[in-house]
């Protein structure tokens, strides 16, 4: 087995794949793979095209450099032992509920038996593919952010996630905690913006790109714009201070409007004196795929393991 390591980014629609040499901290682009898939499929369907996809990747270096697969998994999943969790609640892969992933997997790839796949919180994996070689790369204490669909974050400290104690809420989460009518997820989302934007105007949008456009011209899209930096800053402040956080990285497909909202977040912390670096992720998600190829590490992975079980 070689230095290579595959990172899988699961999404709602579509599973993308690339590998990275964890030797070299480098990130091999030529090696990138992505299917279309449909989340409400069979289990065999969803194994069949998530088996595809990072076969092909593995077709473009060789099995026998391949040491690992890490997978970025939005929860709720059981991330210890790789078994799916979803239930009807979250409106995706429901049918692979109870399914233990690595066999499927290796069965349908015809891998050997203890051949590595491994799985962490895609939030999580943006974290750790920021600190390696991202935005975060150098801090000591960072927390990543991904602004969409929903809402994700993780607190890393000398490269590990930290998901209990005092420093953190339960998990590392933010996105249930209370926020102004319901809780962080329900404001800072898709949903949350385009609500907004519909209770102000009654305009029902289709997402935050098309808002970004209008912010050029539209006073009513430009304001929700001012004040969900200033709203992003004000609720997560008393957690980065408490976590000494050094930079604050910020992806997902929101942060593509960082042009109109990271000047009244920038306001916002400079008004309270916080020292804190705003970095606006380059990788994208392909800081996911770089973040669960490192756990294809073994000296990495043997930290990391013992809080996969406060994951989910």
């Amino acid at each position: 087995m070689g230095s290579i390591a595959i990172g899988v980014d699961v999404g709602g629609s579509h599973v993308s794949c690339a590998a990275c040499n964890i030797l070299e901290k480098k990130y091999l682009p030529e090696t990138f793979s992505e299917s279309d898939l449909d989340n409400q499929g069979t289990a065999e369907e969803i194994i069949d095209v998530w088996s595809k996809t990072i076969q092909a990747t593995i077709d473009k270096v060789g099995f026998n450099n391949v040491s690992g697969i890490g997978f970025a998994m939005p929860g709720p999943f059981d991330y210890a032992n790789g078994i799916a969790r979803f239930k009807g609640n979250n409106k995706k892969y429901e049918n692979i509920y109870g399914l233990n992933v690595p066999d499927a997997l290796r069965k349908k790839m015809g891998l050997p038996d203890n051949f590595p796949i491994r799985f962490i919180n895609d939030a999580t994996a943006f974290a750790i593919g920021e600190d390696w070689i991202g935005k975060a790369s150098g801090s000591q204490r960072s927390m990543a952010i991904t602004l969409g669909t929903g809402f994700g974050s993780a607190f890393l400290c000398d490269r590990l996630p930290v998901v209990s104690g005092a420093e953190v809420p339960d998990m590392g989460c933010v996105w249930y905690l209370p926020f102004q009518d319901g809780n962080a997820d329900d404001f800072f989302s898709t949903r949350g913006f385009l609500n907004r934007y519909f209770e102000k105007t009654g305009t029902q949008l289709k997402g935050v790109k098309e808002m970004a456009k209008l912010a050029e011209t539209d006073a009513v899209a430009k304001s929700l714009f001012d004040d969900f930096g200033h709203q992003l800053g004000l609720f997560l402040l008393p957690w980065m201070v408490k976590f000494g956080v050094e930079v604050l990285v910020i992806g997902g497909n929101i942060s593509y409007a960082f042009p109109l909202f990271g000047e009244s977040l920038n306001n916002y912390l400079i008004s309270q004196d916080a020292d804190i670096r705003i970095a606006v992720s380059e990788l994208k998600e392909t800081a996911s795929m770089i973040g669960s190829s490192v756990l294809v590490d073994e000296s990495y992975f043997e930290k990391v393991k013992l809080l996969l079980p406060q994951m989910s």
